[in-house]
């Protein structure tokens, strides 16, 4: 089997999903992430007007498998937020619509940022979110929600696998509920990348490993333990390319998709030098984008 990585992708003008997978191919990826719509606000397109049976055409000739496929959930959702009702409302409903849209593009994981408590406290954020877990996900079907480790800026939740855990063995949708592990918020949060099976070993015995449905390979501009959240292209950040190209290789998570979010340099995507590095397992300058 190929490896398993690709990238966040855009879904815009007259293509829509067709032109996210014709970017991914044009990177080398066996796999890509993209969101329904823009992240920073609830505008939606119907998915009859998502270009998806030639998108799925297109992904069956150059071996893409939809079941592999990564949705992000767009920001503004905060499932935590105790302080202004209209917020978690908001979050709730347009989470339930997301897992419809999912559903009936026929994606299988969908990415989540488990949410702030806006400084109410961590009990109060925790038991928001899975309040609105089990609001939103009354309807799931083929979905699985994977909740993203955070970086534990401000008053972020998820950024220990205790807390995740707690979210997890609480929501009424278990069963649908898994793991994306992103290496910079990893970092930045006191979690060493160097140590990565160190690393799956607490996931596994806190969580189970089988729940690990995504992971997000950025390098990070930071200091390990930083709190901050700044992702760095590959090799050039605090984690290093040796590194994540072990995150990448490592057999344990062979099956699970590998998603680059790293910068774009100059306004030109690196994704496919980047995708070339941990093919051939070696470092290289990003130069000559796009060529």
């Amino acid at each position: 089997m190929d490896l398993l990585i690709g990238s966040h992708v855009g879904m815009s003008g007259k293509e829509m999903l067709l032109g996210s997978v014709k970017e991914a191919i044009s990177y080398g990826a066996t796999t890509f992430m993209f969101y329904t719509g823009a992240p920073q606000n609830t505008r939606r397109k119907p998915v009859s007007e998502l270009r998806v049976d030639e998108a799925k055409a297109l992904m069956a000739e150059h071996n893409i498998n939809m079941d592999t496929v990564v949705v992000h959930a767009p920001y503004i959702i905060n499932l935590a937020n105790t302080v202004k009702p209209e917020t978690f409302e908001l979050a709730v409903s347009f989470l339930k619509e997301e897992i419809a849209r999912c559903e009936e593009i026929g994606a299988k994981i969908l990415v989540l940022h488990p949410g702030s408590h806006v400084k109410a406290g961590e009990e109060a954020g925790l038991e928001s979110i899975i309040k609105g877990l089990n609001e939103a996900m009354t309807d799931i079907d083929q979905l699985h929600i994977a909740l993203e480790t955070m970086a534990g800026k401000g008053s972020e939740l998820g950024r220990t696998f205790d807390e995740l855990a707690y979210i997890i063995d609480h929501c009424d949708y278990k069963d649908h509920l898994g793991l994306c592990l992103d290496t910079c918020h990893l970092n930045d949060t006191g979690y060493d990348i160097n140590n990565w099976d160190a690393i799956l070993d607490e996931v596994d015995d806190k969580i189970g490993l089988e729940r690990v449905l995504a992971v997000h390979v950025n390098d990070s501009k930071n200091p390990i333990g930083a709190h901050k959240d700044r992702h760095e292209n590959i090799g050039y950040g605090t984690i290093g390319f040796d590194a994540l190209n072990a995150v990448v290789h490592n057999e344990r998570l062979k099956n699970v998709p590998k998603i680059l979010e790293t910068p774009y340099i100059d306004k030109k995507a690196p994704y496919k030098d980047e995708i070339d590095m941990f093919r051939t397992q070696t470092f290289h300058e990003i130069k000559d984008l796009n060529d």
